[in-house]
């Protein structure tokens, strides 16, 4: 069936259709639309929390505490939020985003040891909860002002991490 378009409410079958009333967008008005693009990567990392005994580590992290690390390949969604821009009808240009998301996530990130080659995540434990902070953080330092609204970081199929920049929660 065509957009704008639809059947009589009533009996099913093949009755007409008729043109349905859609409110007409003045030229003026903005269109907001959220854009999203995803990357994946493969990183190793061991979670282990220096505050916390070498016991204390293994009861909470489990097989995940490893002293050799274990590996992911983790998926990154990123979502921005814009207007729809009336020349280019784009909320941001998706090759633009592509790079932002290279130097932002990729390079820093793919094929690493997230402990040992981050510097970030030498004083901070390599959660997947971190990991979408570190990231983005960095994409918040390359995008335009107020765009990124959020990053979703898939550690496997199960797990998945969505943060939208949140600040502390007031203790």
């Amino acid at each position: 069936m065509r957009p704008g378009w639809s059947r009589p409410r009533g009996r099913a079958g093949a009755a007409p259709l008729r043109r349905c009333r859609v409110p007409a967008m003045s030229p003026r008005s903005a269109r907001l639309a959220r854009l999203s693009r995803s990357v994946t990567f493969s990183a190793c990392h061991r979670l282990h929390s220096k505050s916390l005994s070498d016991e204390e580590n293994l009861k909470l992290f489990g097989k995940c505490n490893n002293p050799n690390g274990h590996g992911h390949n983790y998926k990154v969604v990123v979502t921005v939020r814009g207007e729809i821009d009336s020349v280019s009808g784009m909320v941001m240009n998706l090759t633009d985003l592509k790079e932002y998301m290279q130097e932002a996530i990729m390079e820093p990130l793919d094929h690493k040891n997230l402990d040992k080659d981050v510097p970030y995540f030498s004083e901070v434990v390599s959660t997947t909860e971190n990991l979408a902070v570190f990231i983005w953080d960095n994409l918040q330092k390359l995008l335009p002002q107020g765009i990124l609204y959020k990053v979703e970081v898939h550690e496997t199929e199960q797990n998945v991490v969505v943060y939208k920049g949140e600040e502390t929660i007031v203790k």
